[in-house]
């Protein structure tokens, strides 16, 4: 393992792509083994590819950039302002509203951060927000769509770990809760402190609205409906949501809909292959821990430190952000996922509440720098500096912080809504 794991390193240090990285080294130490047969490489990558639920991911992909297209972000965002813009600093909590809803349909951080940069900011400057303020309520609001259901990166943990997707759905609402209430205290304290200002609420404009929002807001209802009450597997809730958008944007768009959904399927085109490209690299990468039997052995080497599970759990995430601070989530995912999840099994840790957990490391990786996709999002859409993003977003990171040592110390924040809906659907 030594050979490969420095193999690997060397690859990243040098700039190689993750998948690339990942594919070379192993693949690599595979031909080197005389025992091994260079057929297990094309047998492993596709194999591994060629799994239905993995179809979530595109399908939620297109649907959230069908929806950017046609314009219902904008309609949620608007929604969002008319419901909650009257208190002070209500534009900001309208953000994070509309992070939480957005979040409900594409399932995509980095997607949201953008999105909510080109039509967010521009307003909260000309509101009078500072800017360094906006961009971080953006990037770190963005994080929240990690944890709200449907999330890719929960789907591509379930895929890893052949644990229920369903499951972690329910498993991501109340921790994502938590992350979007946190978030709404930073934002309350700012306002009391540096006097932020807020709208004159207005039935009319709620109204109006709301009346707009509506196709938007009955997507995920009809998504996540359909999932949680067990009429659609995730994959064609996925496909689903993309016929919704479909379906929506031929109706209010008519003609205009074509050149705005063929830009849609080619940025979700690209985005798939390229991460299906590194999940086949996953699957030689996993047959080849198993083969190895590095997992049993890690295992063991664990065991016999004495670590209790909270013990292992406080040093895997401290372990999870100093790797955010160079990889980023979908790579810290397929690189550690197939190592740690057989080593939780061991002691005896749940598999869903240590998704969660991964999924909450990964949600504040993304802004921390150097790596931080939302820093760079925002900044890019925004023409902010990063460091003034990174200023923006620290005070939220902090509270982040605080809502992953709940959920650690405390499973049952995690584990309770799913064996609630397990019950219920069994009963």
């Amino acid at each position: 393992m030594g050979i490969l794991g420095s193999a690997l390193l060397a690859l990243l240090a040098l700039g190689a792509p993750i998948a690339l990285a990942l594919i070379a080294a192993t693949v690599g130490f595979i031909v080197y083994d005389p025992s091994m047969s260079e057929a297990v490489i094309f047998r492993s990558f596709f194999s591994f590819v060629n799994k239905y639920t993995l179809m979530a991911i595109p399908f939620f992909i297109y649907a959230g950039f069908l929806m950017e297209r046609t314009g219902l972000i904008i309609k949620l965002f608007r929604f969002a302002d008319a419901m909650i813009g009257w208190v002070p600093g209500g534009f900001a909590y309208a953000t994070i509203l509309a992070a939480v809803m957005f979040g409900a349909i594409s399932g995509s951080s980095t997607a949201m951060a953008a999105a909510m940069g080109v039509v967010a900011f521009p307003e909260m400057i000309k509101r009078g927000y500072p800017t360094w303020m906006a961009a971080g309520v953006i990037a770190t609001g963005g994080g929240i769509a990690i944890l709200i259901p449907p999330s890719i990166t929960l789907i591509l943990y379930g895929v890893l770990t052949d644990e229920s997707i369903i499951k972690l759905f329910f498993a991501g609402i109340v921790p994502g809760l938590m992350l979007a209430f946190s978030d709404a205290i930073i934002v309350m304290t700012m306002a009391l402190i540096i006097k932020l200002p807020a709208n004159q609420f207005s039935w009319t404009e709620f109204k109006s609205a709301g009346v707009a929002a509506l196709p938007a807001l009955l997507m995920p209802v009809f998504v996540l409906g359909g999932l949680y009450g067990g009429v659609m597997t995730p994959t064609e809730a996925g496909a689903g949501a993309c016929a919704y958008a479909m379906v929506y944007g031929f109706l209010s768009m008519k003609k205009d809909f074509y050149p705005q959904m063929l830009a849609a399927t080619s940025r979700a085109v690209n985005l798939t292959a390229i991460l299906f490209f590194l999940l086949g690299g996953v699957g030689i990468f996993q047959f080849l821990l198993a083969n190895q039997g590095w997992p049993q052995d890690i295992a063991e080497w664990v065991t016999g430190m004495g670590l209790s599970p909270l013990g292992f759990l406080a040093l895997l995430m401290v372990v999870l952000l100093l790797l955010s601070m160079f990889l980023t989530g979908v790579a810290i995912l397929v690189l550690i996922v197939p190592i740690i999840h057989p080593v939780s099994i061991s002691l005896g840790i749940d598999p869903i509440h240590l998704g969660v957990l991964f999924a909450l490391c990964i949600e504040m990786g993304a802004v921390i720098p150097p790596v931080g996709l939302n820093l760079f999002a925002v900044s890019g859409t925004t023409k902010v500096p990063v460091t003034t993003v990174m200023k923006g977003s620290f005070p939220f990171l902090c509270t982040d912080g605080c809502v992953l040592i709940l959920c650690m110390l405390f499973p049952i924040l995690v584990l309770w809504l799913p064996s609630m809906a397990v019950v219920s659907i069994f009963n």
